[in-house]
């Protein structure tokens, strides 16, 4: 079966809300083996929501509808979607008596435009809301079917999990199944990677997507099975090959961070990480810390944005920012040796660098960040140009220090220091 989801609302178009009753369905779709091929956002207008359920009709078995399903004049999807699949409605009374019952509850007398909400689909039915007053519709015509659920989360969620998913789940018996799984890469751009694996980004079942995301590469694979399990071993026997190319590039699967994947390295080896920040103005202490348990390896840092804080708090030699400035390698190095003294830790990060958007030089450009890792037994430090705004410039400083780490950890080698 194959399906699109169609979003109504200009609130939607106008970025007022964000849609994350679309993200939600299209998993749970994927669950059941039914594709979901494209997702549409249509406006409160008549013309155009017309012509896109019309085509969203041609060429799919299904079509489900989020919004539009209110008592007010821009509420339109359920009579749009009547004329795109060739249906009528009719008057459904025992609805208009529970509408009827609801407003006279709350001492609110009832408008005829509330009634609206009692007309359903003539080939089809109406699927209940105990959570508001907009029941959803199911259509049935021609071979195709069309859903039409309500925009407010706390309706939308129960009526696709008590009444839309078992109902799909019964069409498609059980039959079918997508999964998916994605392996997140550090160390290596997005262009390196996909040359490593771009002969496995050609088939179409399973499939292999590359993403680009800030300081790192996704790549996620995706295959259809009529068995759940044979999809499974799908994506496992890619991913599996993936690893294998990449080796140890790839430092976790789904949703795990790279802080986590540190925090748990760390953990397993008993090390301690300490950290003295500037440019970054301590996220890269928040990424640590909004891990679980992350107080077992991560002492504390200090934030060293001013010259004065970096000399007071990181211990960093005055003549040594005279010399070199601020933004350096000497001082990413004094500043990481500073902090894995002051907290007794295994490990000390530093990261100064120029943020922006202001305060770049021709000779220290806005961008420019170096990155500085502290052990017993060696430093490396490693000078980042980064694009970007402020805040891209900021995460990406952060990531390099969390690939630094893991590397460290990995390999277990002495640190060579570098300038580039």
């Amino acid at each position: 079966m194959r399906a699109e989801i169609v979003s109504v609302g200009t609130e939607l178009l106008l970025g007022q809300i964000i849609d994350t009753n679309a993200a939600r369905i299209s998993r749970e779709l994927a669950a059941l083996g039914i594709a979901v091929y494209r997702r549409v956002t249509v406006g409160d207008n008549h013309d155009r929501l017309l012509a896109a359920l019309r085509e969203a009709l041609a060429g799919n078995d299904l079509v489900i509808t989020i919004g539009g399903l209110g008592p007010t004049m821009d509420d339109i999807t359920r009579e749009v979607l009547a004329e795109a699949i060739g249906d009528t409605l009719r008057f459904d009374e025992g609805i208009a008596g529970h509408l009827r019952a609801f407003f006279r509850s709350r001492n609110v007398p009832i408008l005829e435009s509330n009634l609206r909400q009692a007309w359903v689909p003539e080939h089809g039915r109406s699927l209940p809301n105990p959570n508001g007053t907009a029941p959803g519709l199911l259509f049935e015509q021609g071979g195709r079917i069309g859903i039409a659920l309500p925009g407010p989360p706390g309706e939308f969620v129960p009526m696709m999990r008590d009444h839309v998913l078992p109902f799909l789940r019964e069409r498609t018996g059980g039959r079918g199944a997508i999964r998916s799984r994605v392996l997140r890469v550090c160390g290596m751009g997005e262009s390196a990677v996909e040359d490593r694996v771009k002969d496995l980004l050609c088939g179409d079942n399973p499939t292999v997507a590359p993403y680009a995301k800030t300081g790192e590469v996704h790549l996620r694979v995706t295959a259809r099975a009529d068995d759940p399990a044979e999809a499974g071993r799908l994506v496992e026997d890619r991913v599996a090959e993936l690893c294998r190319r990449l080796g140890d590039l790839v430092y976790a699967y789904d949703d795990e961070p790279l802080e986590a994947v540190v925090v748990r390295l760390l953990s397993e080896r008993g090390l301690t990480v300490a950290a003295a920040e500037s440019c970054t103005g301590g996220l890269l202490s928040a990424r640590l810390t909004d891990v679980p348990g992350s107080s077992r390896v991560f002492p504390g840092s200090v934030v060293t944005y001013a010259n004065t804080a970096k000399t007071g708090l990181a211990g960093v030699d005055a003549t040594l920012i005279e010399k070199h400035g601020a933004v350096s390698a000497e001082v990413a190095a004094a500043m990481a040796g500073g902090a894995r003294q002051r907290f007794a830790a295994d490990l000390g990060i530093g990261i100064t660098g120029v943020a922006g958007p202001d305060g770049g030089t021709e000779t220290r450009p806005v961008g420019l960040v170096y990155v500085a890792l502290s052990a017993a037994d060696g430093m490396a430090v490693e000078r980042n140009q980064f694009l970007g705004e402020r805040g891209d410039v900021r995460r990406r400083s952060t990531q390099a220090a969390l690939v630094m780490v893991r590397d460290r950890l990995l390999h277990q080698g002495t640190p060579a220091a570098t300038d580039g």
